[in-house]
């Protein structure tokens, strides 16, 4: 069976990762087969935009508490070799150890007017159809939903 799986990063202050959350899925199927979160130590205790969102009361729980290295073996694991991400680029920057996998910027598709046709025509974009604003996960969740009261969890 093959896999795909969709990964989200969040950084700490000094552009580390100090977490990962995954979600592994059959590519004939888009099945859900497993999905992962990986919180890094000691990377995480830098702190960072969205530490609010890490389960770390104090101290982060050991089954979600990873030396990055570890983290990476774990998820290797799975054998998956394409990568879909919001923003890929940036994840991809992020993660050397990844970087043999083929990268899909979801971003890319979703905040282009020509290939994403739930786009109003009143939203702005550039002339290569890119939306000039508005087009992070948080946005593009409440714009394809339909629930403007969707929030971003980022973990």
């Amino acid at each position: 069976m093959d896999y795909f799986a969709v990964i989200d990063t969040e950084t700490n202050w000094n552009n580390e990762v100090m977490s990962i959350g995954v979600v592994i899925a059959e590519k004939d199927t888009f099945k859900k087969v497993d999905d992962l979160y990986f919180i890094f130590d000691p990377e995480y205790k830098i702190g960072g935009m969205f530490s609010m969102v890490l389960p770390v009361k104090g101290r982060a729980p050991k089954d979600l508490l990873f030396t990055r290295k570890i983290a990476m073996e774990k998820f290797k694991e799975y054998g998956v070799k394409d990568l879909f991400a919001y923003n890929g680029a940036f994840d991809k920057n992020l993660l050397n150890e990844l970087a043999s996998y083929r990268w899909f910027d979801i971003m890319k598709i979703a905040a282009y007017r020509q290939y994403n046709d739930k786009i109003p025509a009143s939203i702005e974009c550039c002339k290569t159809g890119k939306m000039k604003r508005n087009y992070g996960v948080e946005p593009m969740m409440q714009l394809l939903s339909g629930n403007c009261r969707y929030t971003e969890v980022h973990n």
